[in-house]
Order: structure tokens, then sequence, then C-alpha cells
């Protein structure tokens, strides 16, 4: 077996792995910035330019203890936020002190055929220092033919001070595009935090 070679020194800079070519290039799009915020909506930028569309969530900081941050999408470019979602969703955790620990898939954040909001988190804490990061991945979301798949990971800083890492997937069960997204707590506002949205050409 052959070993595959980087045709350069660094991998950050690397173009091709042997004889692969069009590693793909991260194109930003567009910068969305809570400030005391019921939600962050990204209504446009999402079409047929590209099969998929990452998702950067940077320092989102909540009013309130202890409330699932969540996200849906919209087919009608943010009218409504109520799509058709089948999910599944697990995660780990361990507290500051080292005594508590869990690795746990969680029945309760699934979704089967729903139309509510997906929770990418529970339990992220509002105190000044804590906050949520993490990524999401949509999948070909102009297709008109087949489901709409996303995963992603988001890790936060909860309200009893553990560090908890949530794992979700899912699709959105439609064959009309998905043009929109919003992101918001299940309650109250986003005090801060931006959420950056990529294309991957």
């Amino acid at each position: 077996m052959a070993i595959i070679r980087l045709n350069n020194r660094a991998v950050k800079d690397a173009t091709a792995f042997g004889s692969i070519t069009g590693l793909g290039n991260l194109v930003f799009i567009s910068r969305s910035t809570a400030s005391s915020s019921a939600s962050l909506s990204i209504t446009s930028g999402i079409n047929s330019t590209y099969k998929e569309y990452i998702f950067f969530l940077n320092n989102i900081h909540p009013a309130s203890d202890n409330i699932d941050f969540q996200f849906q999408g919209s087919t009608d470019s943010g009218s409504n936020y109520n799509t058709t979602i089948t999910s599944t969703f697990f995660r780990s955790e361990q507290d500051e002190g080292g005594s508590s620990t869990e690795l746990a898939y969680k029945t309760g954040r699934d979704l089967a055929q729903s139309t509510s909001f997906k929770t990418l988190i529970g339990g992220p804490g509002n105190d000044n220092d804590q906050s949520t990061s993490g990524y999401l991945h949509l999948f070909d979301p102009s297709n008109t033919t087949f489901v709409k798949h996303f995963i992603g990971s988001l890790n936060t800083s909860t309200d009893d001070n553990r560090s908890r890492n949530s794992f979700f997937a899912g699709y959105f069960n439609t064959t009309s595009a998905i043009n929109a997204l919003q992101f918001k707590g299940a309650s109250g506002n986003i005090d801060s935090g931006t959420i950056d949205m990529y294309g991957v050409s």
C-alpha cells in the first residue's frame, strides 16, 4: 500500500493528497451578531451556490441559565420555521471538580417527524465567563429531490459548571429547498455571540 504524501510541507496549506485534488475551499458568506436578540435568523445566502454550508457558532452567551439552544429551518425564506425534522442526540460531560462524568444518548432531545425546534445543546450557563461554541453542517439545502441532512457538535460551560459536549444529526424531511435558518434559546434572549456562515466550494 502506497503512503499518501502531502504535496507541500503543511497540512493547512495542502491542495492535494497524492492523486486526490480539489479539497474544496471555505467561502465566507455572512456573520450574524447577537445583541440582546430573541433569535438569530439567516434569511439570505443559503441557496444552490454550494452543496454544503457550515455555520460556526462563536461564544453564544444566553441571558438566562439552563435554557436549551435550538434551531429550525424554513422553506419560505424565513416566514415560517416549522420544517419536519427527524434527528438524534447524545452528549458527554465533565464537571469542574472531576467527580462527575457522563456519556449518554438523550432520547428526550430527539425529534421524530416533528416541526419543533431542534435542541443543539442543553444547560448553557449565563455567568459572564460562560458561553457556547461549535458548528453545524447543512448538506445540499437547495436539492429538490432528497431530504436535507445536517450534523454538528457544540460545547458549553453549563449553569452547574460542567463542560458539556453535544453531538447531533438528522434531516429535514422535505424535498423543498431549505433557504433560511433560525437559532434561538427555548426562551429568553441571546446576549451576545456570532454565527459565521461559510459555503464549501
